[in-house]
């Protein structure tokens, strides 16, 4: 055996007790802490008058919003057809059904890489006790309960469903009982989940119960399981392909519950790869490339297979392949070089020379000195930034061929993508190719990809040693910070055309994602200078004592300590940024809420109906937020964030 494969085999030894430790001490469940419920309440609500009062006053204010909600939300005036029949468009608006395949295809990408993460998590731990699944299951039948008596009676509807009106015009509404009698489905609801939490709360026992724990996400599989399996049996009502009701007492069509189910069955089998991945010996190359995927997914999604551009095969192979191997072949040569250990200060001069030439290109195409396809330029750009950071990676033969081999990577990405979205799109759609809420989360999402890594950088510059970055990037930062959104927004959608070169154009979508990331990116910048800030002068003394150089003390030292502390600012800046897309129906883009707020309500048979679709894209919105936040605590509190 060599060297090298016993090393392989004892680190595999290693991985394998790791994973045996970890499970013995996931089989020791902790006991969960709690009190009895009659003592809960008298130590949580009733300890005191005050807090008996307040308890009473807030109990009985809850009561009437939720009334309130329930009376509005049922009655024979809203009109939720308009949301029913709508799905496709608040979701994708204009995107063809004959090629929505692709949507489908986009959505198991997705599902694969987030069951895949699940699986491989860290995060994930105990799971749900017993206590909690029985509390959830209580606290929701008896809230479904108590919203079937809260509710008035429905108006008395004819046999066409038209509503009976009195001598007044006031609707007849049918007797309380009758109502209660006729909200079967939703008593059935209400009785199994109060009666399952009550037979897990006495069945179990208290220890059992506060120390049986189920596991987060096949509960939440199975929670999904069941509503994908309604798509079988009950009658949501049959859609056409143009959103209308043919047959409201019919399941839905198979075009919508094959799909959901073969998304269901797509989740659970990539989980259960992540489970098993996760006790393998190259557990940490597969998270490796998994959050790899993670970030091109955006890319390939959204400009491959949604727009299904049209590739001229002939232009390819004469053009954007040669040009392709071009870069990878001398720009791979021209960084194994500047990677040799005794080159020296050379190195750093001929990629500020790199960096001189790419910057000209960019200057010359502004100014039609003389033509250059734009993927050469961004080519020769990516190159000189490379060039610069080459000594970094410094070593012998194969360290500099491990360079080369990230640059021709990079080169692959880069080139293949801005081929794409170079090539006009296939999909025909009136407007643009997709809109509703795909938009929404693709803009959220760029957003975060492109200003995450500049607010670094512009953190980064303003608590610099050296003037000039740390001038220009305060002033960045504090002109952006000091302009209105919506300012920002209106500038990039109509006048940004305007600073570029000739026969360049950027379209509205792209102007909007862009003017969104410069923006969030200022925002970024001053919660990670918070948590530079935070970092402990000793750090950078003992960096400094193992000779590590300014780029890997803040690789390797300083910005892992920072971001772990500016967690919780920077995911209510995620929060802020994915809300703050509502913003796009203003310059007239088509997002989840123009179409909520002016699309249905200019349909003929939902004219002027607002309220029922405003409150879903709310409702929407609401559980982003609060996942993304849920999300955020458990990553705290994985990193110990807060904890000495």
């Amino acid at each position: 055996m060599t060297e090298m494969e016993h090393l392989r085999g004892g680190t595999a030894e290693l991985i394998a007790q790791a994973n045996e430790r970890e499970a013995e001490e996931r089989a020791v469940r902790p006991d969960e802490p709690g009190l009895p419920p009659l003592e809960w309440l008298r130590v949580n609500l009733f300890s005191s008058a005050l807090n008996t009062v307040l308890t009473i006053v807030f109990g009985l204010l809850g009561l009437f919003v939720f009334r309130s909600l329930l009376n509005w939300a049922f009655s024979y005036e809203r009109e939720w057809n308009a949301v029913r029949v709508n799905m496709r468009a608040l979701f994708t608006f204009t995107y063809p059904s004959s090629q929505y395949v692709r949507i489908w295809v986009t959505l198991a990408i997705v599902l694969t890489l987030a069951g895949v993460s699940l699986g491989m998590s860290r995060m994930i731990g105990q799971g749900l006790s017993m206590k909690r699944i029985s509390t959830w299951a209580m606290a929701w039948g008896g809230a479904v309960i108590a919203g079937i008596l809260l509710t008035q009676p429905h108006a008395q509807r004819t046999a066409a469903g038209e509503v009976v009106l009195d001598d007044q015009f006031q609707p007849v509404r049918e007797s309380y009982g009758t109502a209660l009698a006729d909200r079967g489905w939703w008593w059935l609801i209400g009785l199994i989940l109060l009666a399952a939490g009550l037979a897990i709360w006495w069945g179990l026992g208290d220890i059992r119960r506060r120390t049986t724990f189920v596991g987060a996400v096949p509960f939440t599989l199975g929670i999904l399981a069941f509503l994908v399996s309604t798509l079988w049996w009950f009658k949501w009502g049959n859609y056409g392909e143009q959103g209308d009701i043919i047959e409201p007492g019919r399941t839905v069509n198979d075009s919508a519950k094959l799909p959901w189910t073969v998304m269901w069955f797509v989740l659970t089998g990539a989980y259960l790869l992540g489970r098993r991945l996760a006790t393998t010996a190259r557990a940490g190359t597969a998270r490796g490339l998994v959050n790899f995927c993670w970030l091109l997914a955006p890319f390939v999604t959204f400009w491959v297979i949604l727009r299904d551009p049209a590739l001229d095969w002939a232009h390819v192979w004469s053009t954007d392949v040669p040009m392709a191997l071009a870069f990878i072949v001398g720009g791979g040569a021209v960084l194994y070089v500047l990677a040799k250990p005794d080159l020296g200060e050379m190195g750093r001069v001929i990629g500020v020379v790199l960096l001189g030439v790419a910057v000209t290109n960019w200057v010359a195409g502004f100014f039609g000195w003389y033509p250059m396809l734009q993927k050469a330029r961004i080519s020769f750009l990516l190159l000189a930034l490379v060039a610069l950071a080459a000594h970094n990676f410094a070593g012998e033969r194969n360290q500099r061929l491990r360079l080369v081999l990230g640059w021709t990577a990079l080169m692959v990405i880069v080139h293949y993508m801005v081929t794409m979205m170079n090539t006009p799109s296939t999909v025909d759609a009136p407007d643009e190719f997709v809109g509703g809420f795909l938009v929404t989360v693709y803009i959220a999402t760029f957003t975060m990809i492109f200003s995450f890594p500049l607010g670094i950088l512009l953190a980064l510059g303003r608590t610099s040693t050296l003037p000039i970055f740390r001038v220009l990037s305060t002033i960045y930062i504090e002109v952006v910070r000091g302009v209105p959104f919506i300012t920002i927004l209106f500038f990039f959608s109509t006048f940004l055309n305007i600073f570029l070169p000739e026969g360049m154009e950027i379209v509205q979508l792209a102007a909007a994602g862009l003017g969104f990331s410069l923006f969030s990116a200022a925002y970024l910048a001053e919660n990670i200078r918070g948590g530079l800030q935070a970092v402990r002068r000793g750090q950078y003394e003992a960096s400094d004592a193992l000779g590590l150089t300014t780029v890997q003390r803040t690789g390797f030292i300083v910005l892992p300590q920072a971001l772990r502390v500016s967690i919780p600012p920077l995911v209510g800046a995620t929060i802020s940024t994915f809300k703050e897309t509502s913003l796009l129906a203003i310059i007239g883009i088509i997002d989840f809420l123009r179409v909520a707020n002016s699309v249905i309500p200019g349909q003929t048979e939902y004219l002027g109906i607002k309220m029922e679709g405003l409150l879903f894209v709310c409702m929407i919105y609401w559980m982003g937020a609060f996942s993304m936040s849920k999300f955020s605590q458990r990553l705290e509190k994985h990193l110990g964030v807060g904890e000495h």
